[in-house]
């Protein structure tokens, strides 16, 4: 096999240590090694840079063991080359594997080129991918406090979710806070609580109360669970005020996502944090709906397809694509994405027609981002444009009629757009 890297270093990564590996292939005929040990402490990894620079290695591989390795990395990244792969793909066969020998089969395999680099992007778009997940997991935490609060008021044989829309709406928030904090709350009382057209359901609302069962217990606990929702809305919009100040040198390229049907300002950052905006680093626009789980992945044995389902990659990419596209092909003001789902699910079904818009969103972010134009799609039927640029197309083509006349000298005059 050819030799990629002659000097190279494979290192398995541990929580409290490290084994690292340099293989040197000057001669041919055999591979030298050596090996050492380091703990994960931020002297050890510098000793471990200052050692592969001693020894002049300057490409490294390591398995991307939970959290393990962005310490590593972090030192790493500013003076040699690193390569993330997944576990999966330098795994050692079970009965046969220690830290060291592990360490040696990913420096072999890097030697030889056999490993697969994980995507890896640059600090600014890690950074603002932290605040983006963990937004993420606070919206699931918000709508979990919500359903909670809910339910403690179902247990406790009040209806009200049944009358109102949302439990934490103006007029029912009033009647919430008035039921929790009032020692024998009256329902009758209630009505005088509602705004506007919740007026009109003052009796049902009155129904749905009658016959309450609270315990101070119950009313303790979900007094509990509102603070906590309310504490959770501050920490999101904390996070959005630093979202905005992060993402200030990103502005184009969010702009430039946000002319696609069903993106918008929240979605486009998310969908940067995840992919950055250098989009070399996928090489094609399959290699990138791939990396994110929306292709169908391959299973085939002794001539037999087995289950092609997508894979379970892009754990925060692909549900962000989904929701955006359910909000493409409800758009009506650009049908472009409307009118491919009708068609599509027509022949495979909703839920596989959700997932092809998803993958065509993503293939028309890599080329925005590629060439930095908005979008504007080369197969755009008539029928999926805005009446704005239904008007601009019109005018270009008696434009060029005109022209076209002009020059045979049919018809001399100017062509104005008024």
């Amino acid at each position: 096999m050819k030799i990629v890297y002659p000097i190279c270093c494979g290192i398995d990564v541990h929580k409290k240590f490290l084994i690292a590996t340099i293989v040197s292939s000057k001669n041919p005929s055999t591979l030298t090694y050596k090996k050492k040990r380091f703990s994960t402490f931020n002297k050890q990894l510098r000793e471990l840079r200052d050692w592969l620079i001693e020894n002049d290695c300057h490409d490294v591989c390591m398995e991307s063991t939970g959290k393990y390795w962005v310490p590593v990395f972090n030192v790493l990244e500013k003076v040699l080359h690193v390569e993330i792969v997944n576990p999966k793909w330098v795994r050692a066969v079970k009965g046969n594997k220690d830290d060291v020998k592990d360490s040696k089969w990913i420096a072999e395999l890097f030697c030889f080129g056999l490993t697969k680099s994980s995507f890896i992007p640059e600090k600014s778009i890690r950074i603002l991918r932290e605040f983006t997940r963990y937004r993420a997991k606070l919206v699931a935490a918000r709508s979990s406090e919500k359903n909670r609060f809910q339910n403690g008021f179902t247990v406790c044989n009040v209806a009200l979710d049944a009358v109102v829309s949302d439990m934490f709406g103006k007029s029912a928030s009033k009647i919430t806070d008035y039921l929790l904090t009032t020692d024998n709350p009256d329902p009758s009382i209630c009505p005088t609580f509602l705004h506007a057209s919740m007026l009109k359901k003052s009796e049902a609302v009155v129904e749905s109360i009658e016959g309450f069962e609270f315990t101070d217990e119950q009313k303790w606990r979900m007094l509990k669970v509102r603070e906590h929702y309310q504490y959770l809305n501050q920490a999101i919009d904390d996070i959005d005020s630093k979202l905005d100040v992060l993402t200030t040198p990103f502005k184009p390229h969010i702009d430039l996502l946000c002319t696609i049907p069903g993106i918008k300002h929240d979605s486009a950052v998310t969908i940067l944090s995840e992919i950055g905006v250098d989009m070399s680093q996928f090489n094609s626009s399959k290699r990138l709906c791939s990396w994110a789980g929306l292709t169908p992945s391959n299973n085939q044995s002794a001539g037999k397809k087995k289950s092609v389902k997508i894979s379970r990659a892009g754990v925060y990419l692909k549900p962000c694509l989904v929701q955006v596209a359910h909000a493409a092909v409800k758009c009506t003001e650009k049908p472009y994405y409307k009118n491919k789902y009708e068609r599509i699910s027509k022949r495979r079904g909703k839920k596989r027609a959700i997932i092809a818009i998803a993958r065509m969103i993503l293939t028309a972010i890599y080329h925005m981002l590629t060439l930095g134009e908005k979008f504007e799609p080369s197969d755009l039927k008539f029928s999926d444009m805005t009446p704005q640029l239904k008007e601009k197309k019109r005018l270009e083509s008696i434009k060029q009629a005109v022209n076209l006349l002009k020059r045979e000298a049919v018809l001399p005059i100017e062509f104005s757009a008024g």
